[in-house]
């Protein structure tokens, strides 16, 4: 199956997880950043999702998993059936992915702030066991970086200049206090090298990825008007 094919599935996988708690328009948001780090960008294997030398990938905006689950069933890491009962009693794919349960999952998500500090020390761990060639990518929404949590995250990271770091915010205008200067910037001050791009636009994401940050981390600013 190609890529474009498996893209092109993504809806149909979506549409078999039902019920009240879909927080659908999350999950539509992050879907092509989601899809583009998967399937060009993260070194990740289904057969090996243990792999100690894998990058590592950090859904902190984990409320509306669907295009989190659907990706990670076109890309092998779970059978698509699974989808039918998630949520459901006894199914591993809750309404917060689950970082003991679920196959390619890294942590347990869904309390705003956590996983940009989470990803800090992961890159530490990281740098401190001498592996420098695996990347920790962590996507946030733009609401979350309300959390002062986020903003300590983000000073710590620019001054250790932890260039394995990249987090993605996408930036759909839900968050309530905003940033002098825009999102971008609230990085850029702290050190990091910085990207904003159209979200839904997968080739702009591609080259935002994989540009050269030597000696700092990487904040892509993906812009999405949520579909409502």
């Amino acid at each position: 199956m190609t890529t474009a094919t498996e893209y092109a599935a993504l809806p149909a996988l979506i549409t078999r997880m039902t019920g009240d708690e879909k927080h659908g328009w999350a999950a539509e948001s992050t879907l092509d950043v989601l899809w583009v780090l998967y399937d060009r960008v993260l070194r990740v294997d289904p057969r090996h999702p243990d792999d100690p030398d894998r990058d590592r990938f950090l859904l902190s905006k984990g409320h509306g998993p669907m295009a989190y689950y659907a990706v990670l069933a076109a890309k092998g890491f779970l059978d698509p059936a699974e989808l039918d009962g998630w949520a459901g009693w006894g199914s591993r794919l809750g309404l917060h992915p689950d970082g003991v349960l679920v196959p390619g999952v890294e942590i347990g998500s869904g309390s705003l702030g956590h996983g940009l500090p989470i990803a800090v020390g992961v890159a530490i761990g990281l740098r401190l066991r001498g592996r420098t060639d695996p990347a920790v990518h962590v996507l946030v929404g733009d609401a979350e970086l309300d959390e002062g949590s986020n903003h300590e995250a983000i000073a710590v990271a620019g001054r250790r200049g932890l260039d394995s770091l990249v987090t993605t915010v996408v930036d759909n205008s839900s968050g309530s206090l905003g940033w002098p200067g825009g999102v971008a910037r609230r990085f850029e001050v702290e050190g990091w090298a910085t990207a904003e791009v159209d979200g839904r636009d997968h080739d702009a994401l591609h080259a935002a990825y994989t540009a050269p940050h030597p000696g700092r981390p990487l904040a892509v600013v993906a812009k999405v008007e949520a579909k409502r």
